[in-house]
């Protein structure tokens, strides 16, 4: 069940982020850029690699909260622990409904 919210989250994510890349890189020169009034001295592929996990992790947070938006107050309340292992004093212990 995680994994598949793993995907969920990460598939589109790298997605928009190759898209991202492109539009960026596009328009600017990893040349040209600078890092607090100084050149960036990574190589071409350096900056590239860097923007797109940049980019890759920036569009994960917004797919995760989506996801976490997306999720019923059942799924999000639901106990983990079985009906007969939950310790007694549980709030959803089944004596206690």
């Amino acid at each position: 069940m995680w994994t598949q919210r793993l995907m969920w989250i990460a598939w589109p994510a790298f997605l928009v982020a190759g898209v991202i890349e492109i539009l960026v890189f596009a328009m600017v020169d990893p040349q040209d850029l600078h890092w607090f009034g100084q050149p960036v001295t990574l190589s071409r592929t350096g900056v590239y690699t860097l923007a797109f996990f940049g980019f890759w992790a920036l569009t994960m947070v917004s797919s995760a909260l989506t996801t976490l938006l997306a999720m019923s107050p059942f799924e999000l309340n639901r106990c983990p622990v079985p009906d007969e292992e939950r310790p007694d004093d549980c709030r959803k212990h089944p004596s206690c409904t």
